[in-house]
């Protein structure tokens, strides 16, 4: 099943064929774009006939037992399922959503060489702001995450006022994630992420920018900042900075201010919430960096198993967010989303398996990033390091504490984190000016 790729009109036909997950990129919903680098506009418009075959299977679902008074010890509790599943056959109207993520997100499809993997076909969200002198920014998402996280922010990056600095904004779809195609070739690892986002930027006209991402978003401006900062990429931006206690051999003044810095109530406070995510959330890493492929049947079969593994993420990673009523639908939608992407819900999976084999996931100081590196922390965000281990990932020019938010931030706080964007690149910023010519006033 596919997302639809028309350039002509906003709604798919009436009984629009059904595209199986194996079909490649060349089939007719998803054209090669002549010449290549050319972009063609995007709208989603699933087919009828996989809402159908939704609705049957939604229908036909057998849900697990549970244990009592289980609660969420063992995973997400049976009456959640239940709640969500009723929501989603009853009262949830993808035509709506539909609608509403194509009026908000203005989407395109370019395709893009990667060296060693062919041509991929790339789905992104573009919005330029009215002011001449905006900042080019490009936003990486994560897993469970997706292009949609970006909605929130959009607006308020885009139509700043005066006194804050515009941009303008794009958020790519993931190779294998969303309506982007999913790489054919096994080794598609960091290096190959960031140039995508890359060349991207560039096909866009924008020859330097800076950067935004959370998740695995993290770890790919990262690359991008080590592979081509300086000359495109200007200065970065997370609200997940992964760090590890700097080793004595890799930089012996790093780790020695690490050792004697006490730790404030805040890092006190991370560093128990990375231990309950190391030894009672992570078992998805286990399964998404081993066994992907195994993994990916059941979701790409079952809508309701996929509902469950994401939401178990949404729900235990945030700060209390209340995914219900409007929200409710809006988690619909994500879960909806993942299950009509172009390659499927296990193509998404993949990533974790090459950063397992073959990444080294916390590189020595010396490939430090040299360009402006800013991080915002959040209380419920699921690893939280102390400012002694974060700051050598890069030049660290601005740090940001937050009493609320998880790590879905773009989504959960979104005016925190835009301020803290704002703080970084606005007049008086760590950044400000970076980008040549663009000042975002």
């Amino acid at each position: 099943m596919s997302f639809q790729c028309p350039s002509h009109r906003k709604q798919a036909p009436p009984n629009a064929p059904l595209v199986d997950r194996h079909t490649k990129a060349s089939d007719k919903n998803f054209p090669r774009l002549s010449p290549p680098m050319a972009e063609a506009p995007f709208v989603v418009a699933v087919p009828d006939t996989a809402l159908n075959e939704l609705r049957q299977k939604l229908a036909l679902s057998r849900l697990p037992d549970e244990i009592d008074e289980a609660g969420w010890t063992y995973g997400v509790p049976l009456s959640d399922i239940r709640r969500l599943l009723q929501r989603w056959q009853e009262g949830f109207d993808w035509r709506a959503h539909e609608e509403q993520i194509n009026a908000e997100l203005p989407q395109f499809t370019r395709d893009i060489d990667v060296e060693g993997f062919g041509t991929l076909n790339i789905h992104y969200v573009h919005q330029k702001s009215q002011r001449v002198d905006a900042i080019p920014l490009l936003f990486v998402h994560g897993w469970p995450g997706s292009f949609l996280e970006v909605r929130k922010i959009l607006p308020l990056l885009v139509d700043a006022p005066p006194e804050h600095p515009a941009f303008h904004v794009v958020a790519l779809s993931l190779p294998g994630f969303g309506f982007s195609e999913a790489p054919k070739k096994k080794g598609f690892k960091l290096d190959q992420y960031a140039e995508v986002g890359n060349k991207l930027m560039i096909a866009l006209g924008y020859s330097e920018y800076v950067t935004q991402g959370g998740d695995l978003g993290f770890s790919i401006t990262r690359r991008i900042a080590q592979k081509h900062g300086s000359q495109n990429a200007k200065a970065w931006h997370t609200n997940f900075p992964i760090a590890h206690q700097p080793p004595f051999w890799g930089s012996m003044l790093a780790y020695i201010r690490s050792a004697i810095t006490p730790w404030s109530p805040f890092e006190k406070a991370g560093r128990a919430r990375t231990f309950w995510f190391v030894t009672k959330g992570r078992g998805y890493y286990h399964a998404q960096s081993t066994k992907p492929q195994t993994l990916g049947y059941s979701l790409a079969d079952s809508p309701v198993g996929l509902l469950a593994w994401v939401y178990e993420k949404l729900v235990e990673w945030t700060d209390n967010y209340a995914w219900e009523d409007d929200e409710g639908a809006l988690l619909l939608a994500w879960v909806t989303s993942y299950y009509f992407s172009r390659a499927g819900p296990a193509a998404s999976l993949r990533i974790y398996y090459e950063l397992h084999h073959g990444e080294e996931q916390f590189p020595p100081p010396s490939q430090a990033p040299k360009i402006p590196f800013g991080t915002s922390f959040f209380p419920k965000e699921v690893a939280i390091a102390p400012r002694t281990w974060t700051r050598p990932l890069g030049n660290c020019v601005f740090e940001a504490e937050h009493t609320k938010g998880g790590h879905f931030a773009a989504h959960e706080v979104p005016e925190l984190l835009v301020d803290d964007v704002r703080k970084m690149f606005g007049k008086g910023g760590p950044a400000f000016g970076v980008v040549s010519g663009k000042t975002g006033y």
